[in-house]
């Protein structure tokens, strides 16, 4: 081959990938690696799913693989617990967030449950794919950020991708697990683009492990799946005040990495929490008190958080308000500069 023809191949091989894409690139790989792998779901089959990750499957794998359900959510997931225990993996798509709710007690029952109750004779390779968040304009029951509730579970991998290769590489850590995981996919970055070697896609670290997207010095910002690009974009806006902001995508909410988010507010001294699900209860209080916890003599200011209002979602043309911005979290990082010279000046 020559030169030339070397060069269009791996262009062609690293053109720009959609998240949806790489999804669908890792059940294909998946399944074509393991006969065992099932996926199951609402119009997974003939349509390829609402957001189309699991299109062509079906045609390539069969019904029998890639099998389109009822509208029923905690069959759904029975179902796939049945499968768990004689020997297959599923995967299992919820078609929203607000929609997985009628699953959920046999996610707190049995999926979550199984393996310590068997102690150990049965674990459950179980991966349930939830479309979650907001961003896309949806109605209520459509944009749910339901992740507190699986990250209260016991027994649960909860994780989460912001990037196109974070979606492939995570999604099939997630499959290759012999514990249940709840993946959420962040549904307003499904058509986020970036180029990546589609010829030779590379796992990513194993699920339990945050990544550094931005280093810096002035603060640390905390968060995961759809808050990462306003995070990164509100560290670029801060540049204009002499803030220079690390940015940290947890990407598993469950196991949490405590020693890069820990590592990195021992650097910065100050740390906000991002996240769009409400701040009461939410993951943000549970981040806020480890990092208070183990950082307390490090930090400069209390640690803030922004999040999604204490609200059921609001209609579409008031979204834009509910979800954090670029706006709420440089001004959360204002206040940890207020807060900082204030301690500093004696006031107190």
């Amino acid at each position: 081959m020559t030169t030339t023809a070397v060069e269009t191949a791996r262009d062609t091989a690293r053109k720009p990938v959609t998240m949806g894409q790489a999804l669908n690139r890792a059940l294909r790989d998946a399944m074509a690696e393991d006969p065992a792998i099932h996926v199951l779901g609402e119009d997974v089959g003939a349509l390829g799913g609402v957001f189309r990750v699991t299109d062509g499957l079906a045609q390539e794998f069969g019904e029998d693989r890639c099998t389109d359900t009822p509208l029923a959510e905690a069959g759904i997931l029975g179902a796939a617990v049945g499968m768990a225990m004689y020997g297959l993996r599923p995967v299992v798509e919820m078609q929203f967030d607000a929609f997985a709710y009628p699953a959920f007690e046999q996610l707190v029952s049995h999926v979550s449950r199984m393996r310590n109750r068997t102690r150990g004779a049965l674990p459950m390779p179980i991966t349930v794919r939830v479309p979650y968040g907001g961003g896309i304009g949806g109605v209520e029951h459509h944009s749910d950020s339901s992740e507190a509730y699986y990250m209260a579970t016991p027994g649960l991998h909860v994780v989460t991708p912001a990037t196109v290769a974070d979606a492939y590489g995570l999604l099939r850590a997630a499959i290759a697990s012999d514990d249940p995981v709840v993946f959420l996919e962040p549904k307003r970055l499904y058509w986020s683009k970036a180029d990546w070697p589609a010829d030779r896609p590379q796992p990513v670290d194993p699920i339990g492990r945050a990544a550094v997207r931005r280093p810096g010095t002035s603060a640390t910002l905390i968060t995961y799946g759809p808050s990462v690009p306003v995070c990164l974009e509100a560290a670029e806006a801060a540049t204009a005040e002499g803030w220079d902001l690390e940015v940290v995508d947890l990407r598993s909410l469950v196991p949490f990495d405590e020693e890069t988010v820990c590592a990195s507010v021992r650097r910065t001294g100050r740390a906000v929490v991002v996240h769009e699900s409400p701040g009461f209860g939410g993951p943000g209080g549970e981040i806020a008190a480890r990092i208070t916890e183990r950082c307390f003599h490090h930090l400069d200011a209390p640690v803030l958080r922004v999040a999604g209002f204490d609200i059921p979602y609001p209609p579409p043309m008031l979204e834009r308000h509910h979800l954090p911005g670029v706006d709420r979290v440089l001004d959360a990082v204002a206040r940890l500069q207020w807060e900082s010279e204030w301690t500093e000046g004696g006031v107190r």
